[in-house]
């Protein structure tokens, strides 16, 4: 694919330019070879036929059905699988030397990461669209407004934006597809030790102090109580402004850290 950029006349392009062009081929090389994210989106849905079909009968959560509890869970977390993807698109970009060319451009450098954290958060909304969809067929039930759920889905969409910055520095660092299968390990801890597929309290005291100041857990239960009104927010002890609240203090903190630690590392080179 063509790496033209379109520059003023004596001056390179500037970074709405460049990071809309940027974007542009990310989507238009998800568009001719989409397997990886349809890949995770089938493996996420496998997950949650699991969770809800053999393990759900046998977890409490305290007077929520269990699809209910679960299903926002997956929707939150699935933003962390498909955020993986980024990891290898940079990592596939910096092997066939791409960003060695792209460096030698005179756009701005944060151009090119931020027009691929962009297309790959657009790209995860397919994602998120089927995983919701698949949430209602296997009986999720919304019981707050409208405009919360909506309120929810924009909060999952930042997430997904929010994590793409580490996903991004991930791939840089790990240099090559072969080695961020093994970074792929950081997902594991956020996800399965949060509150997104069982209650925080059914896990040993001592971890349950990771498990519920970790960002994930936050997210998650934004999304649970503004999906599942007063039921949810009774079960969690405090009301979805305070959830909501704590996200955007986590989504504003973790983008401070690895946005900038990655436009520094795509700088060194």
């Amino acid at each position: 694919m063509s790496l033209a950029i379109a520059q003023p006349r004596g001056n390179g392009a500037g970074l709405l330019t460049s990071t809309t062009q940027i974007a542009r081929r990310v989507l238009l090389r998800f568009i001719r070879s989409p397997q990886l994210v349809v890949v995770g989106t089938m493996q996420g849905a496998m997950f949650l036929l699991i969770f809800r079909y053999v393990f759900g009968g046998a977890i409490s959560t305290g007077g929520i059905d269990y699809v209910d509890f679960v299903v926002p869970g997956f929707i939150t977390t699935g933003v962390l699988f498909n955020a993986m993807y980024s990891s290898v698109g940079t990592a596939e970009d910096l092997q066939s030397g791409l960003v060695a060319r792209l460096r030698s451009l005179p756009i701005p450098r944060s151009a090119v990461l931020l027009g691929r954290a962009l297309a790959d958060t657009a790209i995860q909304m397919w994602g998120l669209l089927f995983t919701i969809g698949l949430g209602f067929l296997v009986g999720f039930r919304l019981h707050g407004s409208v405009e919360s759920a909506l309120a929810a889905f924009g909060l999952v969409v930042l997430f997904g934006f929010v994590f793409e910055w580490l996903f991004i520095l991930v791939g840089m660092i790990a240099g090559s597809v072969q080695a961020v299968q093994g970074f792929a390990l950081v997902i594991f801890p956020l996800t399965f030790v949060s509150s997104a597929y069982v209650p925080v309290l059914s896990m040993p005291t001592w971890l349950q102090g990771f498990a519920e100041n970790q960002p994930m857990t936050v997210m998650v239960n934004a999304v649970r109580t503004l999906t599942e009104g007063g039921h949810a927010e009774a079960l969690l002890g405090h009301p979805a402004a305070y959830f909501v609240a704590r996200s955007l203090i986590w989504s504003i903190g973790l983008i401070a850290v690895f946005a900038p630690l990655a436009v520094w590392k795509y700088r060194r080179g």
